[in-house]
Order: C-alpha cells, then structure tokens, then sequence
C-alpha cells in the first residue's frame, strides 16, 4: 500500500450541500476501491492561477489517502467524470517521505563523524602586548 494526496477543485458556484455531497461520495469512492482515508482537509475558495472550465476561483479540498494504484485510478476515473470537480491532481507521497528519511540519515551520520571543534587559542590583545612592551 503507498500513500497519496489527492486534491481537487470544485465548482465555485455549487452551493456547500453539493459541495459536502461531493467529497462524501469521492470518499466513499476511495474506501470501496481499497483505500484507507487517513486526513481529509477542506480549504476553502480559493483563487486559480488561471481559467479551469471558465471558472476564476474554485473550493479546494484534499484527500491524504492509503491504498494501491487501482484504488487511485479508480478514484480519478470517477473525478473525471463528476461534474462538480473541475480538475484535481495525485502525488505519491510515501516515496518523499522515503527520501526525506534517509536525507536525515545521513545528514546525523554526518554530523556524528565530524571532530568536535577546539576552541580557538587565546591570543593576546594588542592592549596587552602593549604594555608588556612586545609593541
């Protein structure tokens, strides 16, 4: 099983019923296609960074989900064809998730190689040379 986050934008103009009726069957959707939801998150309106279908500005909502590649196909074969959402994007996170581990892994083993650094030597002060008459 691999993890994913799947987001996706609703119609601007559909009202919060549809839009909660919306996410309440892609979530249905996910779970009889194998996937286990772990987070879902409701952003909000906001505005596009450009025209999606006509639309300036869409309700983003996303999905933090657990399941196979069919669950995830499956899962984009329905928003596909939904009315309500205008476009939506899936990213596998588990294999991020992976290589920012190991990063960290490396980073400490790094870390715990590198000599502790001595402290620099006490130079004397040019005030001090001074009046020892080393000046």
């Amino acid at each position: 099983m691999h993890r994913y986050e799947v987001l996706f934008i609703l119609r601007p103009d559909a009202p919060d019923d549809e839009i909660d009726k919306a996410i309440t069957q892609m979530e249905g959707y996910a779970a009889a296609a194998g996937g286990k939801l772990e987070k879902t998150e409701k952003w909000g309106r906001r505005k596009l960074a450009y025209r999606v279908r006509g639309h300036r500005e869409g309700f983003y909502a996303l999905f933090v989900l657990e399941g196979t590649p069919h669950t995830v196909s499956e899962l984009e074969r329905r928003m596909k064809v939904a009315d309500a959402i205008i476009k939506f994007l899936t990213i596998r996170i588990d294999e991020e998730q992976k290589r920012a581990a190991k990063r960290a892994e490396l980073r400490a083993k790094k870390l715990s190689r590198q000599k502790p650094k001595q402290p620099a030597p006490a130079h004397a002060s040019s005030h001090q040379a001074a009046e020892a008459g080393q000046v």
